[in-house]
């Protein structure tokens, strides 16, 4: 629906134009046209392309990532207006719930719209809330993918990454069986999560990888060789925890964002975007509000002592998820 147009009639010509409340709604209703993942640019995955500002499913599940979430109608509307942005990429995991973020996700989009990639990952089980357990092993692995590719209405997964390398497990064999499921059609392409450069250099030779998934920030910087593999490669670096986790960093935000007139967190995300071509950042909410604001991001451009300021600032390590 063009809502530039009432048939044939700009809509500043439309009798109820005139009223000042009108013309206010008309005025947020451009801008929220105007926001869009795509100004961020695009990153390939493999023979994927998407926009460069995806979304991540795991905050549209309950309290400590556990059981469904508290308003279930505003996380399934979270979920279509990721699309309605432009929003082309979305990461979940089948330990988000457990399964409850992939459940919403199918129930809010399925069948999908061409172009809509959708990542999962496997390897952590959980018994609780905040509660997560290694299980990389090959059997678990078979059940995982099966699992997810049910649970999202799939015939074949477009990204599915390990959630972390298991150290009762191989790290090889975990990979060889992805390597495996890849070539049964059931996954497209392999991704990595909470690894290092080593485990990315030793999964290379055994399957093409298209993305890792790290915990990175302006303000938390402990994987920038990482990345810059990860861009040497061509390969998608997908951060976590894009806010820093100490009180410079909110303060460097804050103080950016005023200045800006942005929200921490857009600022945040636009030096992510900034800062290699290819990041793919995933801000997470349960809010269409929030989500909007987020995506907004993608049209920020930070000036270069705002972001000089901010690549200066470090935080203590975060917890991995």
């Amino acid at each position: 629906m063009n809502l530039g147009v009432a048939g044939s009639v700009p809509l500043h010509r439309l009798p109820w134009f005139g009223h000042p409340r009108n013309e206010e709604i008309f005025s947020m209703t451009q801008q929220s046209q105007a926001v869009s993942a795509a100004a961020a640019g695009i990153v390939t995955l493999g023979d994927l392309t998407v926009n460069r500002l995806g979304y991540g499913a795991m905050r549209i599940t309950g309290k400590g990532i556990w059981g469904p979430p508290a308003d279930h109608a505003a996380a399934i509307a979270t979920l279509r207006r990721t699309v309605e942005l432009g929003v082309n990429f979305i990461d979940t995991a089948d330990s988000y719930g457990p399964y409850v973020s992939e459940e919403l996700i199918a129930e809010a989009l399925a069948p999908y719209p061409d172009g809509l990639v959708i990542a999962t990952k496997g390897g952590w089980e959980r018994v609780g809330p905040g509660q997560w357990i290694h299980n990389a092993s090959p059997s678990h692995l078979e059940e995982a993918v099966e699992g997810s590719l049910k649970r999202l209405r799939l015939e074949r997964i477009d990204v599915y990454q390990l959630h972390i390398p298991d150290p009762a497990v191989s790290f090889d064999a975990s990979m060889e069986t992805l390597a495996r499921l890849r070539e049964q059609g059931k996954i497209r392409h392999i991704g990595l999560s909470n690894v290092t450069l080593e485990h990315l250099e030793r999964a290379r030779k055994i399957v093409p990888i298209v993305s890792v998934q790290n915990r990175y920030s302006f303000a938390d910087r402990e994987w920038d060789f990482l990345l810059e593999a990860c861009t040497r490669y061509g390969i998608a670096f997908i951060p976590w925890a894009p806010l820093g986790q100490n009180r410079l960093a909110q303060e460097a935000l804050d103080q950016a964002a005023r200045t800006l007139g942005a929200t921490p967190l857009q600022v945040a995300l636009a030096w992510l975007l900034e800062r290699s071509p290819v990041i793919l950042p995933i801000p997470g909410t349960s809010s269409v509000a929030h989500l909007e604001e987020n995506v907004a991001a993608a049209s920020l451009r930070l000036p270069t002592h705002v972001r000089k300021e901010l690549s200066e600032v470090t935080s203590p390590h975060a917890s991995l998820r």
